[in-house]
């Protein structure tokens, strides 16, 4: 159904035959030539019916879609609106069209009772902050010359097995791999296969001048695959695409592998901030980081998204949030959890700590912390005490971190 927006541009989900015409608008965007294969992976995931896009007569002028994937948060899995293919044409900028698109998509998830947190990469940091969304995760861009990358002599390798596979073989296993370690780090999402589909392509027009795509399995003695890495080589540099594991010693003997390639001297790789590989290493230097956003979230629906995560101390705590984009949100909440559950409901008690829905989202899979927050004064603690002890319980185990860097929600 068709939804005037303030801008008078009228609003409403794309039919499939207009997917070219939608794309040719995303492209002219992005300053992109609509050709085959520029959208390859977004003919294949798009939801149509997910898709929202601005009219100006009959020409689509603007659009957003969202693919519906689930995450890992701490101690959970959730669904998560993956938000993507952001644009409004040149010709119709500062008309509030993007305004009008982004709350749009937030009220319908909240009225359908869709998916309670919404999830995106930000091509530039200062435009999503305003509609609430915050990160919630960093990744770092490691680089590392191979050449002074060498393993501790106390490092574990264990007993395995690695081999090259081609991508049909590999595929099943990978897969299989994918899905044990993802349950393991909020940020992660499952891979269903048109997702697999789209991460497999591997057309020599997308390569940028690296080779075709490599696959390396780890399998223990007795066969069981526990880990893969997927490269590409270029120029002398290991271009790692992936790597998995779901042991210790598996995760050791892929990044053995990978140093060790002969005719490389370097690598790089997407990685998490508390990636283990430079604790293996002789000289932790080697593996140099530069550290960048990764996920931002937007809280769709407060009461849903805190009761949809646990927590890693006790908490109960009265929350007076404010959320003046999704105005449905702002109030007070009280919040009970723990590690094995977690409740979160409305209440008139006195509040604890007084927050955004933006901070909320910052927290929610365990990286930031409200005490950083605090000391930026995004959150203020109402009672003493409060602030150390919820702190403590949205932190996670581990730093949180999407694997697929700016590919999400696409991979």
């Amino acid at each position: 159904m068709d939804t005037t927006s303030p801008t008078a541009h009228p609003l409403r989900t794309i039919e499939a035959h207009e997917f070219d015409a939608w794309a040719r608008m995303i492209t002219t965007t992005y300053g992109q030539d609509l050709r085959e294969g520029s959208l390859r992976d977004a003919r294949s995931v798009l939801e149509p019916a997910r898709t929202l896009a601005a009219y100006d007569g009959r020409d689509i002028v603007g659009g957003v879609s969202i693919y519906s994937r689930t995450m890992t948060v701490p101690g959970a899995f959730t669904p998560v609106a993956g938000i993507t293919l952001v644009a409004v044409l040149p010709t119709h900028r500062r008309r509030g069209i993007l305004t009008a698109m982004m709350r749009k998509q937030l009220t319908d998830l909240h009225e359908s009772g869709g998916e309670p947190i919404a999830a995106l990469n930000a091509a530039e940091a200062t435009i999503y902050g305003r509609f609430g969304y915050a990160i919630a995760s960093h990744l770092a861009q490691l680089h590392g010359d191979t050449r002074d990358m060498t393993l501790r002599p106390d490092v574990d390798h264990g007993n395995g097995t690695l081999r090259f596979l081609g991508r049909d073989e590999a595929r099943p296993l990978l897969e299989k791999v994918h899905d044990t370690a993802r349950t393991h780090t909020p940020g992660w999402v499952d891979r269903a296969e048109k997702y697999w589909n789209a991460f497999l392509r591997d057309e020599p027009a997308f390569r940028n001048g690296a080779t075709e795509l490599r696959y390396v399995l780890h399998t223990e003695p007795g066969g069981e695959p526990t880990g893969y890495a997927l490269y590409r080589s270029e120029g002398g540099t290991v271009r790692i695409v992936e790597v998995v594991a779901t042991t210790r010693t598996s995760y050791a003997a892929l990044w053995r592998f990978l140093i060790a390639l002969d005719g490389h001297d370097r690598l790089t790789c997407d990685a998490a901030v508390d990636e283990p590989l430079p604790h293996l290493l002789l000289d932790p230097r080697a593996a140099r980081t530069t550290v960048v956003d990764n996920l931002w979230v937007r809280i769709v629906d407060v009461d849903r998204a805190l009761a949809g995560r646990r927590y890693t101390a006790p908490v109960d705590v009265v929350l007076d949030v404010e959320d003046p984009f999704c105005p449905w949100n702002t109030g007070r909440y009280r919040l009970t959890g723990d590690a094995e559950s977690a409740a979160c409901t409305r209440t008139r008690d006195r509040a604890d700590l007084r927050l955004s829905a933006a901070e909320l989202g910052a927290v929610h899979l365990g990286g930031p912390t409200l005490a950083t927050l605090a000391a930026a004064g995004r959150v203020e603690e109402l009672r003493p005490g409060a602030l150390a002890a919820a702190s403590r319980a949205f932190r996670g185990s581990r730093a949180p971190f999407h694997p697929s860097g700016a590919a999400f929600p696409a991979f």
